[in-house]
């Protein structure tokens, strides 16, 4: 062979190149593989934490009766809160993944997404006193303006979420609509939503998990609802678990803290079923879609 011109059948023989590319890639999974047991441990560590520190408290009493000594009236006025916050987010939700996958182009698709991305980004703090402002000032607390706080939470990731699951649909079923002139909003509504909502579901519900623990909104929506007293009415303070967590912990009571473990294993236990359930749920829709 001529200089410079490799023999094409000349075995292969490491370089420096490739030995450098080999030890950077081993370093890179090894760091991914280190920083995946990092959260994992960071996850057992709050979730025992709160299991040992708040077991002592559970009881039918303390989940079923009011103040002093329960939290019922907590646990009724968190589920009409974030129900009511579902209810808002998880139609726009739908709605603007359907625009994005369906009807949008690129250019109109891109600024949208770029909203939602900033929308999940914003402090929860900053929402509530939004809320505050829009709802709340020169008005009363309401269970309702937390709910809006907590759909504007809730919006962004059912919209994304709802948008990734659509993408799943095989095209094929898009054009074999297409090919038999049925008109778009029929097929969207006939085909193509019905086999996406199992995920669409499950964004739902990853959604109403992350929402139910925020304190901030509520702090500044519904923070003065009367812990001895159950109540379905969204028009007035509503008290709820994340509230009442941060004002025991804040009093120093020992007792307090107590039932403000016990408030945080049972919220806690909550959100983690509702996303195991929410992810077997996801697994399930996938494996129906790609078969």
């Amino acid at each position: 062979m001529s200089a410079g011109i490799p023999d094409p059948a000349a075995p292969l023989t490491p370089t420096g190149n490739l030995r450098r590319r080999q030890v950077f890639s081993k370093m890179t999974e090894y760091s991914a593989t280190i920083a995946a047991v990092i959260a994992v441990a960071v996850l057992v560590i709050v979730v025992f934490s709160v299991i040992q520190r708040g077991a002592s408290a559970l009881s039918l009493d303390f989940v079923f009766t009011a103040a002093p000594t329960g939290i019922g009236p907590e646990l009724l006025g968190t589920a009409v809160i974030v129900g009511l916050g579902m209810v808002i987010a998880m139609p726009l939700g739908v709605l603007i993944a359907l625009f994005l996958t369906e009807y949008a182009g690129n250019r109109a698709a891109g600024p949208i997404r770029l909203t939602l991305d900033l929308m999940n980004g914003i402090p929860s703090i900053i929402i509530g006193l939004f809320i505050f402002g829009l709802l709340v000032d020169h008005k009363q607390q309401s269970g309702l303006a937390g709910s809006v706080g907590l759909a504007i939470i809730m919006l962004p990731l059912i919209a994304r979420g709802s948008q990734e699951v659509l993408l799943l649909v095989p095209s094929s079923i898009r054009e074999a609509s297409d090919a038999l002139g049925v008109a778009r909003w029929r097929s969207v509504l006939g085909i193509i939503v019905p086999s996406a909502l199992g995920g669409i579901v499950t964004a739902t519900v990853l959604a109403v998990a992350r929402a139910a623990g925020e304190t901030a909104p509520l702090i500044f929506a519904s923070s003065l609802g009367d812990p001895s007293k159950f109540s379905l009415n969204p028009l007035e303070a509503l008290p709820n678990v994340p509230v009442r967590i941060f004002t025991l912990s804040e009093e120093g009571n020992p007792e307090g803290f107590a039932q403000a473990w016990g408030m945080s294993l049972v919220l806690i236990s909550l959100i983690l079923f509702a996303s195991l359930g929410a992810r077997a749920l996801l697994a399930r829709s996938k494996r129906k879609m790609a078969g």
